[in-house]
């Protein structure tokens, strides 16, 4: 048994650790959390031999400054932040080999929004209802090592080698901007005039600067949308997409509340979020209507 420990120097912008969520708890008001590509952290984690539920950290948009102690083997995927090992270009989408002394950068965002950094090997983390995903409403009580701070320290144990994967161009996740999403009907989605309706699904939306794990809040009012009734406060998911009383869309991301009053216009097919997991502020996005 071997042992590989990463610190951070620098934190980045916004790294956390995540798994796939934690599940079956919603009706306690508690959020899935997880990670925002499911497609991509799945990568990852097969690249190094880890099963699909493994936690990993989630980088997003300016990445952290990590030195690495013994070795191991990590793995790049998502978002492309110019990642550099001791200075030199680090491939993405492979495994790759780390030993004492290396430094892992990040520089300037490339492309997508969101990196996925997958390390070989057990992880020593704390979890909370089954998951060891950063908790949105209290991190620093539910879970300390998932809101990634400077010095912070983790350790893996049975780091064993696996030999090299490379996953094909073929079978990397493509980032678009624009993108157009599918979506199905959401429940009030017949409160809505035709003409919004019609705007809804003919008009390319920008993501605002508020746009963070909890949602996307998109630059744009629907015209004619008055509502003319009060929506019981109701269940809503990562992929919903609500409308506001001054008619802005929201859509809800992994970290969102598990209930709340307003229009449900549509919800996004769980394939197509992963890709609207990798936009940012400024970036385009266009909704398609399927049955």
């Amino acid at each position: 048994m071997s042992s590989f420990k990463l610190t951070f120097v620098r934190p980045g912008l916004h790294t956390t650790v995540q798994d796939r969520g934690r599940f079956g708890f919603q009706h306690l008001g508690v959020p899935i959390n997880g990670v925002m590509d499911k497609q991509s952290a799945s990568l990852a984690n097969q690249l190094v031999g880890n099963d699909k539920n493994t936690p990993l950290f989630e980088i997003t948009l300016i990445g952290p400054k990590i030195t690495f102690k013994g070795e191991g083997q990590i793995a790049l995927t998502g978002a492309d932040l110019s990642p550099t090992i001791n200075g030199e270009k680090a491939e993405m989408y492979q495994t790759l080999n780390m030993t004492d002394g290396d430094i892992l950068e990040f520089g300037k965002p490339m492309e997508g929004c969101r990196t996925y950094l997958a390390v070989g090997g057990k992880w020593k983390v704390r979890e909370w209802l089954g998951s060891a995903s950063a908790s949105a409403s209290d991190p620093k009580t539910l879970t300390p090592q998932g809101l990634i701070k400077s010095k912070a320290v983790f350790s893996f144990e049975d780091s064993k080698q696996i030999k090299t994967i490379i996953t094909a161009p073929k079978d990397r996740p493509k980032i678009e901007s624009p993108l157009k999403v599918k979506v199905l009907p959401g429940p009030e989605f017949k409160s809505f005039s035709k003409e919004t309706i019609s705007y809804f699904f003919s008009y390319w939306f920008t993501i605002s600067q508020d746009a963070n794990r909890m949602g996307y809040r998109l630059e744009k009012v629907l015209p004619g949308f008055n509502p003319k009734k009060e929506v019981i406060s109701s269940g809503i998911v990562p992929g919903t997409i609500q409308i506001t009383n001054s008619g802005q869309p929201i859509v809800l991301m992994a970290d969102c509340q598990t209930s709340g009053g307003y229009f449900r216009m549509a919800n996004i097919l769980s394939d197509d979020l992963d890709k609207v997991a990798q936009l940012k502020p400024g970036d385009l996005l266009g909704f398609e209507l399927v049955e």
